[in-house]
């Protein structure tokens, strides 16, 4: 990866007021990457397959996927499901970012490829504060690039 690339980080949220805190206070830790926001499971995914009309990923570009479980459309289990299945978009790493603290639900996504989960608290200045810490784990870690053209 060219070290001057920088990481686009996906947000696949449906609750506009999530959203919002988190492109906030990813912000507040220092980051500064482009974010592309979804609000269902089907829309990322279809950005990320190079599906429909809408918006596409770009060959040869970083990016990082924040997956909320509990969404419209397509739920983040099964955004995270065929993004693990298949053999470009494996490389990207997920992290869930979610309210559901179900330990089956945990096992489950980490068994199925997840990078990290991480449970969104409810109280307003700790979730601020974990987007924080997660903005600067997200600054440090390495991404590979997304390659291959067959998608188009």
């Amino acid at each position: 990866m060219n070290a001057t690339r920088e990481v686009i980080i996906l947000i696949a949220e449906d609750d506009d007021g999530h959203a919002r805190l988190i492109e906030k206070n990813l912000t507040r830790a220092g980051l500064h990457n482009r974010i592309e926001r979804f609000d269902n499971g089907q829309f990322v995914l279809d950005f990320l397959f190079r599906r429909g009309a809408g918006p596409h990923r770009a060959p040869e570009t970083s990016y990082l996927l924040l997956l909320d479980i509990r969404m419209p459309r397509v739920d983040g289990v099964e955004v995270l499901r065929q993004l693990k299945q298949d053999p470009e978009l494996r490389k990207i790493p997920v992290i869930m970012l979610t309210t559901t603290d179900d330990p089956r639900e945990v096992e489950r996504c980490h068994s199925i490829g997840c990078s990290s989960y991480i449970v969104k608290p409810v109280d307003y200045d700790k979730f601020a504060e974990a987007i924080k810490s997660l903005g600067l784990y997200i600054s440090l870690v390495e991404v590979p690039e997304i390659n291959g053209d067959r998608f188009k």
